[in-house]
């Protein structure tokens, strides 16, 4: 990479001179950043061109040695003649060098048209951005609804290697019709996580959450739940549907069901009123005492025990709490296989509380509700939301029955639990909604595992 190096040594210059900063140098010099791929096979190319000219001669019984050795040395005694060495050398290196240079630049430029032809950002940053994800640790996130789309949104800045087990018990909305009507698992939740993870996130997002405001049996159904419904017939199971899914939008990681069985919820409340369907369960704003789901022991999807059992980092949560997360621990074979993983792993708790699921409950109180739901312990730390809302904030969430988790030190202390508090809070100044700040907590998270690995 030679070439490379003159082309640097000039700008470098010109822009010294001008007082730019040397964009352009730098971009080359990335370029010689191991792990690219492109200089061994740029060297290999050129000794195949050398070996094939050598060999035609050889073939055509020349002796391509001497009479290339013989020839060069009638040009330079020539040369040699008429200029000086110090001149003519210096002169003939420089004037190969540029040539060189020359035809690498437009060959890269080339690519670059092909396959960037929008022009955002060079090659060799993508190129470089791309080995530095797959590079990634592998991480397993757990959960459902928004919550853990926030999060994929932002890990997939850090990770390609991501895998995300998303429940299949919301029997609402659009996506508890299409379970209804055609016998489909639920796609709401998995549709959100495909889109986090896409590359074309915003345009994806739009276009997945469409609803259609007319047409018989269209009303109220979102375009990328049918999308999915339609995978679905096509490729036969929801899982095939996914990762069918995922090359056409070009997801970064994996979204998988935590199992490809019809699950329904149900829950005991304190009242003692019994309560069946995800939906129904909010619905009824009362306290739960026990839950469950009909198959009592669903079975798990293959594909995610081994995501599991893999992982460098499990996360579980954020999301409602007994309807997003606890249905995936419900699944016998997921909470074993997280209990026996040797990861770090850690639980996202939500900064507000949900009315019909967590009202008045406390950090500790949900750490015990995942505990009791799976029969075991599944993580050793707990990331908590530092900083409360403003007051904005709490005069919404107070018309909701809903208010900030508060942090019971003593009693996740006895629960044998990590407090991470962090600031992750992302509020909207206009409406006082709150939710984690993907990037924030993504960065908190990575942070985290790099110090307990």
């Amino acid at each position: 990479m030679t070439i490379g190096l003159l082309k640097q040594a000039i700008h470098a210059l010109r822009h010294e001179s001008l007082g730019r900063t040397p964009q352009r140098v730098n971009r080359w010099f990335k370029w010689l950043a191991p792990g690219l791929l492109v200089k061994r096979w740029l060297l290999l190319s050129a000794g195949g061109v050398l070996l094939a000219t050598v060999g035609f001669a050889i073939w055509m019984k020349l002796t391509p040695v001497f009479y290339t050795t013989q020839f060069l040395g009638f040009i330079l005694e020539k040369v040699a003649t008429l200029v000086p060495s110090y001149i003519s050398g210096p002169l003939a290196m420089a004037s190969g060098l540029l040539l060189v240079w020359w035809g690498q630049t437009r060959t890269l430029s080339s690519i670059t048209e092909v396959l960037m032809p929008e022009g955002d950002e060079d090659l060799v940053d993508v190129l470089l951005a791309h080995r530095r994800l797959n590079r990634g640790p592998r991480i397993v996130v757990i959960g459902g609804g928004t919550g853990l789309s926030t999060l994929l949104r932002g890990l997939k800045s850090f990770s390609a290697n991501i895998t995300a087990v998303v429940t299949v018990a919301d029997d609402g909305g659009s996506s508890g019709r299409l379970r209804r009507e055609i016998g489909v698992l639920p796609p709401g939740d998995i549709r959100n996580c495909l889109t986090a993870l896409a590359d074309e996130e915003k345009l994806l997002t739009e276009l997945f959450r469409y609803r259609f405001q007319a047409g018989d049996g269209l009303s109220g159904h979102s375009f990328g739940n049918l999308f999915l419904t339609a995978m679905n017939e096509i490729t036969g199971d929801l899982e095939q549907a996914i990762a069918a899914s995922s090359r056409v939008l070009a997801v970064r990681g994996q979204v998988l069901p935590a199992t490809l069985e019809d699950v329904c919820l149900w829950a005991q409340l304190t009242d003692g009123r019994y309560v069946e369907g995800e939906s129904n369960i909010t619905e009824a704003k009362g306290a739960i005492a026990r839950i469950g789901c009909t198959p009592a022991k669903p079975a798990a999807l293959p594909r995610a025990l081994t995501a599991i059992q893999e992982a460098d980092f499990i996360i579980i949560g954020p999301g409602s709490l007994y309807t997003s997360i606890i249905p995936n621990l419900l699944v016998p074979e997921i909470a074993e296989a997280i209990a026996q993983s040797k990861a770090p792993r850690i639980y996202v708790c939500n900064i507000m509380t949900q009315e019909g699921e967590t009202q008045g409950y406390s950090v500790g109180d949900h750490i015990r509700a995942i505990d009791r739901a799976c029969g075991k312990r599944l993580f050793e730390a707990v990331l908590v939301h530092k900083q409360p809302p403003t007051a904005k904030a709490l005069q919404r969430y107070a018309l909701e029955n809903s208010n900030p988790v508060p942090i019971d030190r003593d009693v996740i202390g006895r629960l044998g639990r990590r407090i991470i508090l962090a600031n992750v809070m992302d509020e909207d100044p206009e409406t006082g909604q709150v939710r984690h700040d993907s990037a924030a907590l993504a960065r908190v998270l990575l942070r985290w595992f790099a110090r307990v690995q």
